[in-house]
């Protein structure tokens, strides 16, 4: 058991260095290979009325004349120790963990996430939630009540859900319950946790059902499929021979036997979603990781969009470690491999 935690971790510290020297290859070893140079990236620093000198000055003091590797390693010491960037009229520091400096906003790049994450955890546990309980339970009930009137019903919403887009189906519940009902908040309204539970809930009730509605439909239909197939397996026969209660059967040696493909996506899902869950926060203007790297897309802030990328690969491999180690506590089979 200890030697897998060991290896599982040693593997995802591993990931992330290579992500990041990958990541920032496609940032600025990329646009090289396309013909850029380092005073094109500098432009992107500087004002319209700059002159070829003055960016190739600032080329110079922000490093991009300076080999690739070097730059990176720059780079991957400012986020453990922090950086300062050279210029020409000022010295701007950047502490530690630094994912860069916007040269655009003047500001570093992760105080910036930090004052952004709490929105996008917010809207990411709390529609994990109820896309898990919901996907999950009409998954179950759909498969031990095949063909039902349930079962159909259940499934025909999953279909939707699994085809409408987030941007489809947030404006029309923004219409709808916002607008033309007036029962939700409209986009944009977000109350810190700590300031008011209860409004911090309201208001982002409906980004929780819109998103949770994509998700859950996802899991039913792969809860229902391995439902299927885990209650005709001969231990299933077995464990009712032996006088168990349905309950037990169901939760106990059905549901648990299809519980890691759904880690698994859980994972996948939640871990993306804690590194910006972009469609849903643009559609409801809420201001969290993902509205941020679209807002830095648009102004062509290379700073904000690289930190935004690291911090979206670090929840998810660390997301992706957390469902590792629980996979030796719902499958025994995993500690003794």
């Amino acid at each position: 058991m200890v030697t897998y935690l060991i290896r599982r971790v040693i593997g995802a510290v591993f990931l992330l260095f290579i992500v990041s020297v990958v990541t920032f290859a496609i940032f600025f070893l990329v646009p090289r290979i396309g013909g850029a140079t380092a005073d094109d990236l500098a432009s992107r620093y500087v004002g319209k009325t700059a002159g070829s000198e003055q960016t190739h000055a600032l080329a110079v003091k922000l490093g991009f004349t300076d080999p690739i590797a070097e730059q990176y390693g720059r780079f991957a010491k400012g986020i453990f120790v922090g950086a300062e960037y050279d210029t020409g009229t000022s010295v701007e520091k950047c502490p530690a963990p630094c994912f860069g400096y916007s040269f655009i906003t003047q500001n570093p790049v992760w105080p910036e996430l930090l004052d952004r994450m709490p929105v996008t955890v917010s809207l990411a546990l709390g529609a994990a939630v109820i896309w898990v309980l919901l996907g999950v339970s009409a998954g179950v009930i759909s498969a031990l009540r095949k063909g039902s009137l349930f079962d159909r019903v259940a499934m025909t919403l999953a279909l939707a859900g699994v085809s409408l887009p987030i941007f489809f189906t947030g404006l029309l519940s923004l219409s709808i319950f916002s607008y033309t009902l007036g029962i939700f908040p409209p986009g944009g309204s977000y109350t810190p946790l700590a300031e008011n539970p209860a409004l911090w809930a309201y208001d982002l009730t409906l980004p929780w059902i819109t998103l949770a509605f994509l998700y859950a439909a996802g899991y039913a239909r792969l809860t229902r499929s391995g439902m299927l197939e885990t209650m005709n397996e001969d231990y299933i026969r077995t464990a009712r021979a032996k006088g168990l209660s349905e309950r037990a059967v169901v939760v106990k040696h059905g549901l648990r036997a299809t519980l890691t493909p759904i880690m698994t996506i859980f994972g996948l899902d939640l871990g993306l979603l804690l590194g910006g869950a972009v469609l849903t926060e643009s559609t409801y203007s809420l201001n969290g990781i993902g509205k941020y790297a679209i807002d830095a897309i648009k102004t062509n802030d290379l700073p904000k969009v690289l930190g935004v990328v690291l911090v979206a690969t670090f929840f998810i491999v660390l997301a992706n470690l957390i469902v590792d180690l629980l996979y030796a506590v719902v499958d025994p089979r995993v500690r003794l491999s």
